[in-house]
């Protein structure tokens, strides 16, 4: 009993596939009955927003900041996609109502989100980005803001600091 507890405690609060991972290779349709590949999407950045639910006010607000930050995401060249097992109506509804510019994929029995240890009760938001190669370089649970997704993308070098340099004496 005490080892199915460990599981589901790590289920619940076990981190999402890293980044450095190898993006596990899906397949399922969008809201529009396009079947949509992971394999097929290469040469492209791709991120993956799981989250929750369809129509609740915080998954509303991470995808709408993320379609008010599209033509970031369009500049970068990042296909990105919502990723709920609500059916094809319900996301339809959802896009329609949000306006938004990215598809919605069926996750049915949450298979993609389980891939992408996002999978429990409720789907746990979860944002992925994987490069155009295919390995994962931004994975983190919750709503990061746009600008630290992409900025995965592009990340500073490594001699290169995100610190203000003190004004020069003289």
């Amino acid at each position: 009993m005490v080892a199915q507890n460990q599981i589901a405690v790590w289920n619940f609060f076990g981190k999402p596939l890293p980044a450095g991972s190898a993006a596990p290779e899906f397949e399922a349709l969008d809201e529009s009955g396009r079947l949509i590949r992971l394999s097929s999407l290469r040469g492209h950045a791709v991120l993956l927003v799981f989250y929750p639910a369809d129509g609740t006010p915080v998954c509303r607000a991470q995808l709408c900041e993320i379609r008010d930050s599209w033509s970031q995401f369009e500049a970068a060249g990042v296909r990105v996609f919502g990723v709920n097992p609500a059916c094809a109506d319900r996301h339809r509804r959802f896009s329609a109502d949000n306006r938004f510019p990215f598809p919605l994929l069926v996750d049915q029995g949450q298979r993609i989100a389980k891939l992408y240890r996002a999978n429990g009760w409720l789907v746990k938001r979860t944002v992925v980005l994987i490069d155009a190669v295919g390995t994962i370089v931004f994975s983190q649970r919750g709503a990061p803001s746009s600008e630290s997704i992409l900025r995965a993308l592009h990340p500073l070098p490594k001699h290169v600091s995100n610190a203000v340099e003190p004004p020069a004496t003289v």
